[in-house]
């Protein structure tokens, strides 16, 4: 894949930096000169130019461009003029970095792929460090749903799924069951292997080390969580 990513602040330095170690090929694009000579040699090719400039950014190759990514965030104006530009370049996709509620409703109104809030995705993923701990990994679906992958804590093992409550009265789905066993490799070393239930009865006991994961509102797992772990 070949990305344009306009803006080498600190978030897009990083996105640099990422996409290149996983063989993608980079554009960069900054002003700032130090910006784009700091991150030369991880970009196929890079530009310092003004790119609401719309004759500066017509002279970069748009033509063979996958995902543009407009990383600029605090610059509300260049932000929305550049997503303009690149809609009207007709890239196939692009994302942009919003900073607030404002930004992202401006954004929206581009019908554009995606609208990257890492500000706030940030706040959120240390709220739920804090309130989960490192036990339990979360994926978003939307702004209530999420999928839950957490390890069972003590007060859980031995229970059989009957009389477990997760469902019916929480309004949280089981999606799979991990179950971890103990297997000895080719060095003599135990080391945890982990295998997916693709059936789990009622009278299915839970073990110590299984992980379960569900799926449902987030307001619904953290009253779940909390309860479980005050028992």
């Amino acid at each position: 894949m070949k990305y344009l990513i306009i803006g080498l602040g600190n978030y897009g330095s990083v996105l640099v930096e990422e996409l290149s170690a996983l063989g993608h090929e980079v554009v960069g694009v900054d002003s700032n000169e130090l910006a784009v000579d700091r991150l030369k040699d991880y970009m196929a090719m890079s530009y310092i130019m003004d790119a609401t400039d719309e004759q500066a950014l017509a002279s970069l190759p748009l033509k063979t461009i996958d995902i543009g990514i407009v990383a600029v965030g605090e610059n509300f104006g260049a932000s929305v003029r550049l997503v303009a530009l690149l809609k009207q370049h007709k890239i196939p996709h692009i994302y942009a970095r919003a900073v607030d509620h404002i930004h992202q409703g401006v954004l929206e109104a581009f019908g554009i792929e995606r609208i990257l809030t890492p500000e706030q995705d940030a706040a959120r993923l240390l709220v739920q460090c804090l309130e989960l701990g490192v036990n339990v990994e979360t994926f978003k679906i939307d702004e209530e749903h999420y999928i839950f992958k957490f390890n069972i804590p003590s007060v859980l093992e031995g229970k059989q799924l009957q009389h477990w409550d997760i469902e019916e009265k929480h309004q949280l789905r089981i999606v799979s069951i991990v179950r971890s066993h103990t297997i000895w490799n080719n060095l003599d070393v135990s080391v945890l292997s982990h295998s997916v239930a693709q059936q789990y009865p009622e009278d299915m006991a839970l073990e110590k080390g299984d992980q379960i994961v569900c799926y449902g509102k987030y307001t619904d797992f953290m009253r779940y969580w909390h309860g479980l772990t005050a028992e």
